[in-house]
């Protein structure tokens, strides 16, 4: 089977292994992944990015020059990808895009141009109800009737969807895996000492952006009912709400249980995971809704519980979009913005450590059967085999 994959998700390398261990998976399998020539990750300031060409015989990677360097919806590509596509004729076109994607739009006009009989599918994250314009009305009805099936990250997402009066195939699964080989359970003694944490400190966890949404300061103030344990809050990110934080736990006589490090690279995140006894990820939905368009946001999956999970390191997350769904019986939910049930989740831990250790072995477990690269790629392969 010839896949093509286009996104510029996969200029970074190790988004790829997913695809990767679909041709390890599968000897029939070719993948070629087109990506943008220039693209701005994270915006402007954060500087171009040229993307390289990758051979590994039945796995490449082809930058294709672009228009858009950092507009997900108006991305496209010039004419270089006509020849790729007669050659290579793929059987299966994917675009991560999302719903009303130009790049889908055109690799479906393509395909039908170039007498290709490709099943086109797209992947989505958004999970809000939402309404849209002409001509951006047209171009996401265009790519929705003639999708064969659509990837969707979670299970808000696949409701939208359905509102759209989509009825072709859905499947429900995250765009990236986690890496077992990087996230796994490996104690660092000496990073604790640099950061002054103690062996007998009950580690509390965050890994992500310092920002209203993601329920920080439900976390705070949860922990600040609980002075009378060995804790410390490790926070590891950056963002707009660490003033307020600092003040807050200033306030509440428990700034020297914070231990605040600044982003790290995504292959160090797992030496802090490490750290933790417990993950929290403590989000909370922020929506407005005016008639039937909701604008804002919710959690669309949460990455960093199914890493923390991989280290066997028990999870805790609100009921926020789809946490719940990530989590399943393998962790603890609680009411997003409720102290006292966050605070009686953290204490049900720090009090019973067989227990946390329990829920760290079933966490593993879950991310093993389901949240691997390998586990994604036998569900896509899976999922080209209905259509």
């Amino acid at each position: 089977m010839r896949i093509l994959i286009v996104s510029h998700t996969y200029i970074v390398d190790i988004n790829r292994d997913k695809l990767r261990a679909l041709v390890q998976l599968q000897p029939d399998v070719e993948v070629t992944i087109v990506v943008p020539r220039y693209w701005y990750p994270g915006g402007v300031q954060k500087g171009l990015t040229i993307s390289e060409p990758l051979d590994e015989g039945r796995f490449r990677v082809i930058p294709i020059t672009n228009f858009s360097y950092n507009n997900q919806g108006l991305l496209t590509f010039s004419w270089e990808i006509v020849p790729l596509l007669w050659q290579f004729r793929p059987q299966i076109i994917q675009v991560e895009q999302g719903a009303k994607s130009l790049a889908y739009a055109q690799l479906i006009m393509l395909s039908y141009l170039l007498g290709l009989r490709a099943k086109k599918l797209f992947f989505t994250w958004w999970n809000l109800p939402y309404t849209l314009k002409f001509p951006v009305s047209w171009i996401e009805k265009f790519n929705l009737s003639n999708s064969q099936g659509i990837i969707v990250g979670n299970q808000d997402g696949a409701e939208v969807i359905r509102q759209k009066q989509y009825r072709g195939k859905i499947k429900i699964m995250p765009q990236l895996g986690v890496d077992e080989k990087l996230f796994c359970r490996q104690p660092q003694p000496h990073l604790a000492a640099s950061l002054g944490i103690k062996r007998h400190d009950f580690v509390v966890g965050f890994v992500g952006r310092f920002v209203e949404e993601k329920g920080l300061i439900t976390l705070l103030q949860s922990l600040a009912q609980l002075q009378d344990f060995y804790w410390k809050l490790l926070l590891v990110g950056r963002g707009e709400l660490q003033p307020l934080l600092l003040n807050i736990a200033a306030q509440w006589g428990i700034e020297n249980r914070l231990v605040i490090v600044d982003s790290v690279p995504h292959t160090q995140v797992a030496k802090y995971i490490n750290l933790m006894n417990v993950l929290v990820l403590p989000s909370q939905t922020n929506v407005e809704f005016k008639t039937l368009t909701a604008t804002g946001w919710q959690e669309q999956f949460g990455h960093v519980l199914i890493e923390a999970m991989a280290c066997k390191v028990p999870v805790i997350g609100s009921d926020c979009g789809e946490i719940p769904h990530v989590i399943g019986n393998a962790g603890l939910t609680f009411r997003q913005g409720d102290v006292q049930e966050l605070r009686d989740r953290l204490l049900s831990l720090i009090s019973q450590p067989l227990f946390a250790a329990r829920l760290g072995h079933l966490g593993y477990d879950r991310a093993m059967a389901y949240y691997t690269n390998k586990a994604l790629a036998q569900q896509m392969w899976d999922f080209y085999q209905e259509l």
